[in-house]
């Protein structure tokens, strides 16, 4: 057992990335479409063998797609944290935020990008949000993160 101790955190705000509902059907479609093909291909497999492990891997794929999770969270030590997936980034270290609307967004990624920055965009998410930094010790000069509800991400880091 580690000698450590993980100090508790509230939680301000958490929003999972999921992939839009409709991807769902495409996914399974596009298994069961694959699956059909394994049938006609490989006579002496089960028929259902293809279309229980092709939906698994389908299922699988849109689940870790979703996978990536941003939360404000406020802790006794660390105070308040922006956490994109697993890097976060203390609230002490940000000088200033703004939301990135979609139609801006391709600007935001585009020939505007430092290379520096640190981004985490998921095409399927609409907005993001812009975190500029100060520090340092830190050549990150900024940080874009999609977000389906930038304003609830942004209050939750001010208030």
């Amino acid at each position: 057992m580690s000698g450590t101790r993980v100090a508790p955190q509230s939680v301000r705000y958490r929003e999972r990335l999921w992939v839009p509902w409709w991807w769902w059907p495409l996914g399974f479609a596009l298994a069961a479409l694959i699956a059909l093909e394994v049938n006609r291909g490989v006579p002496g497999l089960p028929d259902w063998l293809p279309f229980a492990a092709l939906f698994a891997v389908a299922a699988g794929a849109l689940l870790w797609l979703g996978r990536v999770e941003i939360r404000v969270t406020e802790g006794d030590d660390a105070g308040v944290e922006l956490w994109a997936g697993q890097a976060h980034l203390p609230l002490s270290a940000i000088t200033r935020s703004a939301e990135v609307p979609r139609s801006a967004k391709s600007t935001a990624l585009g020939r505007q990008l430092d290379p520096a920055a640190y981004v985490l965009h998921r095409a399927w998410v609409g907005p993001m949000v812009l975190v500029v930094l100060d520090d340092p010790d830190d050549p990150t000069p900024y940080w874009l993160v999609s977000c389906r509800h930038p304003g609830r991400v942004l209050s939750a880091l001010r208030s």
